[in-house]
């Protein structure tokens, strides 16, 4: 095959910078004005400095009459109240339940108490123990429903502390849902049935909306949760109400149901920073979603799709584990990160990817390279060498450019002025992620025994937070509420296509990374840093 050229870094005007096609060597995605992979904890807002800031994206991230939030809600909806003040960092480590009996076979639970884990359930429970082993959990709450129950006691395992059941982090409650197979949902439902489907906070049973009051249930198992002293807790609950619990966290509202998949067994991790003045509601961040047992890549859980997004972080770099900005947006990947761009080249050895984005920055062209090169070699490593090739696009730069100055004095921060404003980073992801979605819509129809199609897009962790922000139909806002680390892989897939509602179905998985992944229950900052 031949190899693609590689264009030079195109200079560009801090107000040119938007989305210029070369989808292996994409301009677009680039960190050429946002800031490196070790100060995404600075982009989170969670240090005294960021003050004003902070205080926006707490306020605007929980309002209720933000129309954002309100989504397509046909009836009003209560205001929610705001999470409890806290006094010191906590890190809260939520754990769906492993598979039940009535998981394998397709039989709605809701908040009913009849199935128990499958060998399947034990196995995956274990698996999730195994990852969360060595931290120090002060408390561990848990729904009282034995599958959840279950799942707490093996992952608890010979801690000598005892857990706590919460009657609130029982599941949501389906009323005469419960215990039928999905079929005769459909069947004996119908229109309701595909209202809890599509629309599920319009979702109307027995005359109760199931997931209002799941989302109500889920702001008052945050007051008991953070009330509690301890500073690394364990939850173990749900698929339903594990996902109101991020979303209550986050200032989500009902209508964001079914965007934040939750697998068997899945590991979803928050961090809550007390606010500056510690008498109001915490600052929170979503470390990552859904790391599950098995490869977030395997079909499971959640509506079938034929279009998937792959949002891959580039490699470590010096700056990145020095914890500066980095000298140059050219800076290379040091050994940690050649590493984690094979490891996630690795676990996308078994994919087909369709379309290969980079952005500019050599630490992202270069984690791309790996992945191509992995992709191209996929199919010789078995005995039919038939081998696959990752489509390659060019397109024109943009020619009212100058020369570009260092990326990083075009930073909106304390020190810089007339630096790129937040606004602008989040105005360009915008653009960069509209763009996205139109090679999507133009990429190929494919076999119908193989439909999927599978974009991967690599590039700098600030860049895809806002991307994400924008399949959400979220606000600037939500920029210090997602974190990223290097060599991640979050997916997202668009089951309706191209123009509908964006599934995350992982965040920031580092599970590939083995023994060079940042440990699922370590905080990103010292507590003195937040």
């Amino acid at each position: 095959m031949q190899q693609a050229s590689m264009p030079q870094p195109c200079a560009m005007a801090p107000d040119a910078r938007v989305a210029l096609f070369l989808p292996l060597r994409s301009s677009w995605l680039g960190s050429s004005s946002v800031i490196s992979s070790s100060n995404s904890s600075k982009f989170r807002l969670h240090r005294p400095k960021f003050m004003v800031m902070a205080t926006t994206v707490t306020g605007a991230g929980r309002t209720m009459e933000d129309p954002s939030l309100k989504g397509q809600l046909q009836i009003s909806v209560p205001a929610y109240d705001a999470l409890p003040p806290i006094q010191s960092h906590k890190r809260v480590v939520l754990v769906r339940h492993g598979e039940s009996t009535w998981n394998a076979v397709g039989r709605i639970q809701g908040s009913s108490d009849f199935a128990v884990l499958t060998h399947k359930g034990e196995m995956q429970a274990e698996t999730s123990r195994q990852m969360l082993l060595t931290d120090a959990f002060d408390t561990c709450f848990h729904s009282p429903l034995a599958r959840a129950k279950r799942t707490a006691e093996i992952i608890w395992g010979i801690r000598k502390k005892t857990m706590i059941p919460l009657d609130n982090l029982r599941e949501i409650d389906l009323y005469s849902f419960q215990g039928l197979m999905k079929k005769e949902g459909k069947e004996l439902y119908g229109e309701a049935y595909q209202t809890w489907q599509k629309d599920a906070a319009n979702f109307v049973i027995d005359g109760h909306y199931p997931v209002r009051e799941l989302w109500v249930r889920a702001q008052n198992c945050w007051r008991s949760i953070l009330d509690n002293q301890g500073s690394s807790i364990l939850v173990v609950a749900h698929n339903a109400v594990n996902q109101a619990l991020v979303a209550t966290a986050t200032g989500l509202g009902p209508e964001y149901f079914r965007q934040l998949l939750q697998s068997n067994c899945g590991v979803s991790v928050l961090d809550f920073t007390p606010s500056h003045s510690h008498d109001g509601p915490p600052y929170v961040c979503l470390d990552r979603l859904n790391q599950t047992p098995s490869p977030p890549l395997v079909q499971g859980g959640g509506r079938k799709t034929c279009t998937r997004i792959l949002l891959v972080c580039h490699g470590a770099t010096d700056s990145s584990l020095q914890k500066r900005f980095p000298a140059s947006e050219n800076e290379s990947l040091n050994m940690l990160g050649v590493i984690q761009a094979r490891k996630v080249a690795e676990l996308l050895l078994d994919i087909t990817v369709d379309l290969l984005l980079s952005g500019p920055a050599d630490c992202s062209k270069c984690t791309a390279d790996h992945i191509a090169e992995v992709q191209e070699a996929a199919d010789c490593l078995g005995v039919n060498c038939q081998p696959r090739y990752v489509e390659v696009k060019e397109g024109r730069q943009k020619e009212d450019v100058v020369q570009r100055e260092r990326w990083q004095d075009y930073l909106q921060h304390e020190d810089i002025p007339g630096a790129e404003s937040l606004s602008l980073l989040w105005d360009r992801a915008g653009q960069t992620w509209q763009a996205l979605l139109d090679e999507v819509k133009n990429l190929p129809e494919k076999d119908e025994s193989n439909p999927e199609k599978t974009v991967v897009v690599v590039g700098h962790e600030a860049v895809h937070v806002a991307m994400l922000g924008h399949c959400l139909k979220l606000t600037q806002a939500c920029l210090g509420s997602f974190h990223l680390d290097t060599g991640s892989l979050s997916v997202i897939d668009l089951p309706d296509g191209p123009l509908g509602q964006g599934v995350v179905r992982c965040w920031n998985y580092t599970a590939h990374l083995g023994r060079w992944a940042v440990p699922v229950t370590l905080p990103t900052l010292a507590d003195e840093d937040f």
